[in-house]
């Protein structure tokens, strides 16, 4: 494919060709922005559905739209039974515990605080990656751990109500901390079933296995909600959440991990608590203090510490064989 090119047609209107890689990196940034957007959409929406309905209610259609493009694409599978028990703990670790500590962390604490503190996930894989020497832990990513940690604390510690217990915010940024580092894990645990899935695939098993459990155990309170008085913008909540920031763009961050590969492609991860920060002030009308600024300027550092890799360098005394000429 011709790498963005402009071509006139005889009635002199302008066709763009774009280049594949153009549009996975435009892609990837739609991601990271749906993501972001996700944590003010999901906080708004909680003020009308509760935390287990609508937590059910959205991997329904996250489940459904990945089946439908795994389906389309005729990616056909079967799981072995020694798999099975596996991938239902793995789901039930990605979905049940890390999703329920999602929805009920950010339903007690600010979308900009969630946004920030749940951007650590790079920092604790970072982590665990060393501890189970898988990647070893450099300056830049010990600088990294130090300064989101640091980030973290100010953020909990620095909200309007003195530090404590009882403090509005201080069990939901305790829960999205949590959350943060149960994804850390997940995402570790998850490369060798990758091995063996395809991405779609491996979306797919574990969307079924989070709406499964997800939806049973919201059904009691789903079954009571007065539907009649909830909000077309909750309603747009549901829907929002569950197709594009579980279901698409899990599909897209999968596509780009095909394409571009793992690191270029986890980079746009890093703007996801930038923007998070952004919309919940702009939208949400947030007020954070000081404290808390400085805390997010530390976490976005410490992510982008933990995550830099220094250019490797050229061997220019080694020489070239022949058969490499």
């Amino acid at each position: 494919m011709v790498p963005l090119a402009a071509i006139i047609n005889q009635k002199g209107l302008v066709i763009l060709n774009i280049s594949k890689e153009t549009i996975v990196e435009s892609s990837l940034f739609l991601v990271a922005v749906i993501w972001a957007l996700n944590f003010s959409i999901v906080k708004s929406a909680l003020s009308e559905i509760d935390p287990l309905s609508f937590n059910g209610l959205r991997f329904i259609f996250a489940a459904a739209i990945i089946w439908i493009v795994l389906i389309y694409r005729g990616e056909t599978f079967s799981v072995p039974k020694k798999d099975w028990l596996p991938l239902i703990g793995m789901g039930l670790l990605g979905n049940l515990i890390y999703q329920g500590l999602f929805i009920i962390g950010i339903d007690y604490t600010y979308a900009a605080n969630a946004a920030v503190m749940l951007g650590t996930i790079p920092v604790w894989v970072a982590l665990f990656s060393h501890f189970f020497k898988l990647e070893s832990m450099n300056t830049l990513k010990a600088l990294g751990v130090i300064s989101a940690f640091g980030g973290i604390i100010f953020i909990v510690s620095g909200g309007a109500d003195p530090f404590s217990l009882g403090s509005d915010t201080f069990i939901g940024d305790v829960t999205i901390i949590g959350a943060a580092v149960v994804w850390g894990g997940y995402t570790i645990l998850s490369k060798s079933f990758l091995d063996r899935y395809t991405p779609i695939q491996f979306s797919a098993i574990m969307a079924t296995i989070g709406a499964v459990v997800l939806f049973l155990i919201g059904l009691p309170n789903i079954l009571q909600l007065k539907w009649h008085t909830i909000s077309a913008s909750a309603y747009g909540g549901v829907l929002y959440s569950g197709i594009l920031s579980i279901g698409v763009a899990y599909l897209i961050w999968n596509y780009g991990l095909q394409t571009v590969g793992a690191v270029h492609t986890s980079t746009y991860q890093n703007l996801v608590p930038v923007m998070g920060l952004i919309f919940g002030i702009v939208l949400l009308n947030e007020q954070l203090t000081v404290l808390q600024y400085i805390g997010s300027a530390l976490v976005i550092t410490g992510i982008i510490l933990a995550r830099w890799k220094w250019p490797a360098k050229k061997n220019t005394s080694a020489k070239v064989s022949p058969s490499a000429k």
